[in-house]
């Protein structure tokens, strides 16, 4: 697990700044084959129109290519290298299949490099392992998580993130998400055994605004600082705190206020998450 690096405060920005040791991560340019160009939208639509507020500017990034499906069924496949993804919080790991064939994933807690993982319903519960869920124990940590068979993995990819399979009835089984949600998936769908790695990300201090900038995020402005004319909370004489519960620029609640609107897969929820 990457340590935290922490800095002499030669400078007022560098006084907080933290940063993750990339001594692990592999120093070769990633592999052109499994890259593509990211186009840089900034938070418009394909009308142009601004969708997404707090976007643009930032650092060109290659898209690296993960295998989210690990459909490269019952053939080992030995890891070559650890790199560093920018479009994502978690680590990839480069592989290489029996067959000569290179691949990315995503780069689980504890893999390193030379270690050999498989795909596949006859696949060891070992770390990086991806199995269907009928054939992983109840009470394992998993992560890459299919919500539909052969759509590759949904849900549990950022940097620490790990569900727990905690029941198996009824041709489903029961998850426990990174949430606290309670799920319904089907036993046919994949996971990959493991916690996704890179576990100190959420403890990294940013240090200054631009690095945020950098990452392609713009600055957010309270609305309790605008005028009435632009935001709810905006206007009164001298300093105000709003004087009405929270609420975004449309005058929609943003603490509390449910905004879920999906009757398709509403039963396949147990338990919801949060309190």
């Amino acid at each position: 697990m990457a340590t935290i690096k922490t800095y002499n405060p030669t400078s007022p920005a560098v006084r907080f700044k933290t940063t993750l040791d990339t001594k692990e991560l592999s120093k070769e340019r990633p592999l052109k084959r499994l890259t593509e160009p990211k186009l840089r939208i900034s938070g418009r639509n394909n009308k142009g129109r601004l969708t997404i507020r707090h976007r643009g500017g930032g650092h060109k990034k290659l898209y690296r290519i993960i295998d989210f499906k690990r459909d490269k069924r019952e053939i080992p496949a030995k890891v070559l290298a650890i790199e560093y993804d920018p479009n994502r919080s978690a680590r990839i790991a480069l592989v290489c299949y029996a067959d000569g064939e290179k691949r990315y994933i995503l780069a689980p807690d504890g893999l390193a490099v030379g270690a050999s993982i498989i795909a596949g319903e006859g696949a060891d519960i070992l770390v990086g392992n991806a199995l269907p869920l009928k054939n992983i124990p109840l009470g394992t940590v998993i992560h890459n998580i299919e919500l539909r068979k052969g759509k590759g993995g949904q849900m549990a990819r950022s940097a620490g993130a790990q569900a727990q399979l905690v029941a198996k009835e009824s041709g489903y089984a029961q998850v426990k998400m990174p949430s606290g949600e309670t799920r319904m998936i089907h036993l046919e769908c994949y996971a990959t055994i493991g916690q996704v790695g890179n576990l100190n990300y959420e403890n990294v201090s940013i240090g200054k605004a631009g690095r945020t900038r950098w990452l392609g995020i713009r600055p957010t402005v309270r609305g309790v600082v605008m005028n009435p004319v632009d935001h709810p909370h905006g206007g009164g004489e001298g300093k105000t705190s709003g004087g009405r519960n929270p609420v975004s620029p449309w005058g929609v609640p943003t603490k509390g206020y449910k905004t879920r609107n999906n009757k398709r897969t509403q039963r396949f929820i147990i338990k919801r998450r949060g309190k």
